[in-house]
């Protein structure tokens, strides 16, 4: 069985295949604003790289946020297409939790997206990555209120914020990410949707 993943929720293509033994190949890579063009050749040239097509796929696993908002429907896109297209089952997974399952250790994980604007998206997980608090929109103020009984805990983020130091530097364990979510339950591909959680710049300009 092979599995490809699939994240450009940010700045950074991160994409691999793999078995349920081993990592076949990854990339990790920062495209800026030229995300929505180098992203999908990007995969493309992995597959070729590696003498694999999409139809030797068993499952595809997709970041559908939150993040970038362009960045989201960018992975969203390509992984539909593949999925529908060839019949391949996909599933989704936050961001947040791929950061926080990247990081193997016995601390509380405290992922962290910058939002702008004194906000971020974060969510708090524990060692086992049980959810402590869903992911969110949140002030980085009540963010810290919600940390404060909470001892033993680290930010990942690749995000430069003042207020959130330190900060545990975000690498994805990709075999580790896609090993943990494999056997979720797949979803209709039509059904395969960005999770923003917040409005769009313009959708709050026209509230």
């Amino acid at each position: 069985m092979k599995y490809l993943y699939i994240d450009t929720s940010s700045s950074y293509l991160y994409s691999a295949i793999s078995t349920d033994e081993k990592l076949i190949c990854e990339i990790k890579k920062e495209f800026g604003h030229n995300l929505s063009e180098e992203a999908l050749p990007a995969i493309v040239s992995m597959f070729e790289d590696n003498n694999i097509t999409p139809k030797d796929i068993t499952k595809i696993i997709v970041v559908n946020g939150p993040g970038s908002f362009t960045g989201i429907r960018i992975g969203i896109t390509i992984a539909k297409v593949y999925a529908w297209s060839l019949k391949i089952p996909i599933t989704t997974i936050s961001s947040l939790e791929a950061m926080s399952l990247s990081v193997n250790d016995s601390k509380v994980h405290v992922p962290i997206l910058d939002a702008r604007r004194k906000y971020v998206f974060s969510a708090i997980y524990d060692s086992n990555n049980e959810q402590i608090m869903t992911p969110q929109h949140i002030k980085i103020a009540d963010l810290q209120q919600k940390l404060k009984n909470i001892t033993d805990y680290e930010f990942i983020t690749n995000d430069d914020i003042e207020e959130i130091s330190p900060c545990q530097k975000y690498d994805p364990d990709l075999f580790r990410i896609i090993n943990f979510y494999k056997n979720k339950e797949p979803l209709n591909p039509h059904a395969v949707n960005p999770e923003y959680l917040k409005l769009t710049e313009a959708e709050e300009n026209k509230n």
